[in-house]
C-alpha cells in the first residue's frame, strides 16, 4: 500500500508542478492562439502555405520556419497544430511543424550550444530539418486519401472567407507576443524592475508546506510547487469554473462569466510573470520586464479584439474552448500517468545502458525522452547531467531529438487531434528517426569517418526517396478516373 500511495504522490506532484510552472504562459495563449487561427484566419491563407496541393519545396520549408520561432514544448504545440490542421493545413506540412518546433527552435538550438556545444546544436538543427521534412512527407503520402478527405471536409463555416482582416491578424500578432514573452528567458524580460515586499509572515512556512508535500529533485530537472504555483493553481480552477459557465454557450452571445473568465486568464497570465520570493517576516514580489510585456501584449489583444465583429470573436472563444474541451483533460491524465512512471524509472538505468553508441542504447534512449518528459528547454540540462554521468553522445542526441518531441501526454492529445492510426504511424516514424540520428552522430564521435557517413546518409535518404517516389506513383495511379 506505501509503494501505491508513493506512486499516486508521484503522479499528483508531477501534475501540481506542471500546472504552476507551464500551463499559463505556455499552454494558455497557445489554445487561444489555435482558436483563433480556427475562427479567424481563412482557410485559403493557409492552405497557400501549407495546404496539400501547395508545392513541397513552399510547404515543407514553411512548415519549420514557422516552427522554429516558437520555443515551446511537445504539449504546447499540439493546440496550435490542432489549429493549423483543421483550418485546411495537408497533414504532412502540419506534422513538419510539430516535429521541428519543440527541439528545432531557435531558442533550444541557441541553449543547446551554450550548455553542450555548437556541434550538438548543429546536429541537432540538421537532423530535426532533414527528418522533420522527411517524417512530414511519408505521413502526406501514406494518409493521402484522408488527407483529400479532410482538405474537402475542413471549417466548412468559414471557407467563404476571402481574406483575413487587420484586426484578426492583429489579435493573432497579439497572442503571438504573450505566447513568447511569457517563455523566452531573455533581457529585458528576466529584468528585475521594482520590488514590493508583502508582510505575509506565513509566505514562508506554506514553501516549506509546498515542498514537502512535492518533494522534487533539481538536479534530475524535477519541479516543486512554489507559494507562486499553488496561487496560479487556484486561479487556474476558478478560470476553468467561469469558463464553464461563460463559454459553453459563447456562440448564442457573451454573459457576467465570459467577462470574469477572461479577466481571470488576463490576471492570471500578469501573476504568472512575476517573481515570487518567500523571506522571513514576508514575501518579495519581483516586478520584471516580463511583467509590462505580457501587459502590453494583452492590452494589445484587447484593443484589436474589440474591432472584431461579435460573430468573429464569439466563434474565435468558442474555438478556444473546445480546444480546451478536447484537449486539457487528457493532458491532465498524461501528466499524472508520466508521474507515476517516473518513480518507476531510475536515471541511473538510463545511464548505465546508454554508456555506448549502441541500437539499444539509441532506443532506450528515445523511450527515456518520451516517459521521461520535461518542460522546454530544461531537457538540455538534463542531457549535460547525463553526459557528465558517462551518457555517450549518440543516445544524449536520440534523446533530446526524442524528448521535445514526444510525450504521453502529447500522444494522448494527438489521438483525439488525428486519431489512432495517423498518432501511431507518427509515433513510430519520430521513434525510428530519432534513433537514427543518435547512431549516426555518435558513429561520427567515435571517429567514423564523415565521408562514410555521408555516403551511408545518402543511400539511406535515397531509399526514402525511392519509396516516397513509389507511394507518389501509388497515389497518383489512384487518383486517375477509372
Amino acid at each position: 500500500m506505501s509503494f501505491v500511495l508513493h506512486l499516486l504522490n508521484g503522479g499528483a506532484g508531477n501534475l501540481a508542478a506542471y500546472l504552476a510552472a507551464h500551463v499559463l504562459l505556455c499552454l494558455l495563449p497557445a489554445f487561444f492562439i489555435a482558436g483563433a487561427m480556427a475562427a479567424l484566419i481563412p482557410k485559403a491563407s493557409i492552405t497557400r502555405w501549407l495546404g496539400r496541393t501547395s508545392p513541397r519545396h513552399v510547404s515543407y520549408p514553411a512548415a519549420a520556419a514557422a516552427g522554429s520561432l516558437l520555443a515551446v514544448c511537445s504539449c504546447t504545440i499540439v493546440p496550435l497544430f490542432a489549429g493549423i490542421y483543421r483550418k485546411g493545413a495537408g497533414i504532412g506540412p502540419a506534422i513538419t511543424f510539430l516535429f521541428f518546433a519543440p527541439a528545432g527552435n531557435i531558442m533550444a538550438l541557441a541553449y543547446t550550444g551554450s550548455i553542450l556545444g555548437v556541434q550538438f546544436a548543429v546536429a541537432r538543427f540538421v537532423l530535426c530539418l532533414v527528418f522533420g521534412i522527411g517524417i512530414g512527407m511519408l505521413m502526406a503520402l501514406l494518409f493521402w486519401r484522408d488527407d483529400v478527405s479532410h482538405d474537402a471536409e475542413t471549417d466548412a463555416v468559414f471557407a467563404d472567407k476571402a481574406s483575413i482582416g487587420t484586426p484578426a491578424i492583429c489579435v493573432l500578432l497579439s497572442l503571438i507576443a504573450v505566447l513568447i514573452t511569457g517563455t523566452l528567458k531573455l533581457w529585458p524580460l528576466t529584468a528585475i524592475v521594482a520590488v514590493v515586499n508583502l508582510p505575509l509572515p506565513w509566505a514562508e512556512a506554506w514553501q516549506a508546506t509546498l515542498f514537502a508535500w512535492v518533494p522534487f529533485d533539481a538536479a534530475k530537472g524535477e519541479e516543486g510547487v512554489s507559494v507562486q504555483g499553488s496561487l496560479l493553481i487556484a486561479l487556474l480552477v476558478l478560470i476553468g469554473l467561469t469558463a464553464y459557465q461563460g463559454m459553453e454557450n459563447i456562440v448564442e452571445g457573451a454573459n457576467r462569466w465570459t467577462w470574469i473568465a477572461l479577466g481571470l486568464a488576463a490576471a492570471t497570465l500578469l501573476v504568472a510573470a512575476l517573481r515570487f520570493t518567500p523571506h522571513t517576516g514576508g514575501l518579495e514580489v519581483a516586478f520584471t520586464g516580463r511583467v509590462f510585456a505580457v501587459g502590453l501584449a494583452l492590452w494589445a489583444g484587447r484593443h484589436f479584439a474589440e474591432r472584431l465583429n461579435p460573430d468573429d470573436w464569439r466563434s474565435w472563444l468558442w474555438e478556444s474552448w473546445r480546444f480546451v474541451k478536447q484537449i486539457f483533460l487528457l493532458l491532465v491524465a498524461g501528466v499524472f500517468a508520466v508521474g507515476v512512471i517516473r518513480q518507476l524509472i531510475q536515471p541511473e538505468w538510463i545511464e548505465a545502458l546508454a554508456g555506448r553508441n549502441s541500437l539499444p542504447a539509441n532506443a532506450v534512449a528515445v523511450v527515456f525522452g518520451v516517459f521521461m518528459y520535461f518542460p522546454t528547454l530544461v531537457e538540455v540540462p538534463v542531457a549535460r547531467m547525463f553526459l557528465d554521468l558517462g551518457m555517450h553522445p549518440g543516445p544524449l542526441l536520440a534523446y533530446l531529438m526524442a524528448d521535445p518531441e514526444l510525450s504521453l501526454q502529447s500522444i494522448l492529445m494527438l489521438v483525439m487531434i488525428i486519431g489512432r492510426t495517423k498518432t501511431f504511424a507518427y509515433v513510430g516514424w519520430v521513434a525510428v528517426f530519432s534513433t537514427v540520428s543518435g547512431m549516426v552522430y555518435g558513429a561520427w564521435v567515435d571517429g567514423v569517418a564523415l565521408l562514410w557517413l555521408a555516403l551511408g546518409m545518402a543511400v539511406a535518404l535515397a531509399m526514402i526517396a525511392g519509396a516516397l517516389a513509389w507511394l507518389h506513383r501509388r497515389q497518383h495511379t489512384a487518383m486517375q478516373p477509372s
